[in-house]
């Protein structure tokens, strides 16, 4: 198998501004052709960090198949890690009552999940034969144990204590998930949001149990029926509503594209991680994100 060259790039530089003039003097000077000559590591890898992000695949095996799932896998990753971004983003606006301007990240939020559920494309040429060539080299390496994925998850109010437990022996990484566990999700911060204007809630309703944390409470439902009902150009409760809806919406459809890849790629099987595998994600799909965002519109 080929080794993959881990050393760090032997040039560096850091990134420098240059203004709108300094621009335009260097496409005159360079006749309008792009700079080609840099005493530097080149400005774009110093940015990106490119020549670092191609010397992380290592795939366990000689199967060319290996690194379309390794590198989708990490794809992944990042994606979870700008969602997770974007949605603190929103919780510091939403805290301080800027609403309007909460929509931004959660509308990125979406479209970076739109750019998550794409990944999964390019997963489909998977068979369980295909799969089988390098699973077994995976050991117990699952999905399941991506900790950025959990963090999401606990952004988004879906939380279970028991899920950071596989990260015990990674001290900083078990930490960083048990603040995120212990602190208001995005929906804590929403309904708190909704309380400050007005809308008659309980003061309990942040402490409810994980068992009933995706239950839809009447009071809050009663609420999101209360906004919806003004359908003027200026409610932005409305406009929020609207834009968690899109996230739950997107984030549910990448919890079903995982389902039907782990379906294409290897049925029924015991999953990697010692989970049961299909029934596993299935039992998943039932734990609602925003749930009296989809109950209220019952009430309509």
């Amino acid at each position: 198998m080929e080794k993959t060259d881990l050393r760090a790039p032997t040039l560096t530089a850091t990134v420098r501004p240059v203004t709108p003039r300094q621009r335009a003097v260097r496409a005159a000077r360079n006749g309008g052709s792009p700079t080609l000559e840099f005493t530097e590591r080149v400005p774009y890898d110093a940015y990106v960090h490119a020549s670092t992000l191609h010397t992380l695949q290592q795939p366990l095996s000689g199967d060319p198949g290996e690194m379309s799932f390794l590198m989708v896998s990490q794809i992944m990753e990042l994606y979870f890690g700008l969602t997770c971004h974007e949605l603190r983003e929103a919780q510091r606006l939403l805290r301080a009552d800027r609403i309007f301007d909460a929509l931004a990240p959660l509308r990125r939020t979406a479209l970076h999940l739109e750019g998550l559920n794409a990944a999964w494309q390019s997963l489909r040429w998977m068979t369980p034969a295909d799969f089988n060539r390098f699973r077994d080299l995976l050991g117990e390496g699952s999905g399941f144990q991506s900790a950025k994925y959990r963090e999401l998850e606990f952004l988004l109010g879906l939380r279970d204590p028991a899920l950071i437990r596989p990260f015990r022996r990674q001290t900083e990484v078990y930490a960083q998930l048990r603040a995120v566990l212990d602190a208001p999700s995005v929906w804590d911060d929403v309904i708190a949001l909704l309380a400050r204007h007005g809308f008659d809630l309980p003061t309990d309703l942040l402490d409810r149990d994980v068992a009933v944390e995706h239950e839809s409470h009447p009071l809050v439902e009663s609420a999101w029926v209360n906004v919806y009902g003004d359908a003027g150009p200026d409610n932005h409760l409305r406009m929020l509503g609207e834009a968690l809806t899109t996230v739950a919406e997107e984030f549910g459809d990448w919890r079903y594209q995982h389902l039907k890849a782990v379906q294409r790629a290897m049925g029924a099987k015991v999953g990697s991680g010692g989970s049961a595998g299909l029934s596993w994600l299935r039992r998943s799909m039932e734990r609602v994100v925003f749930p009296e965002l989809w109950s209220a519109r019952t009430a309509m």
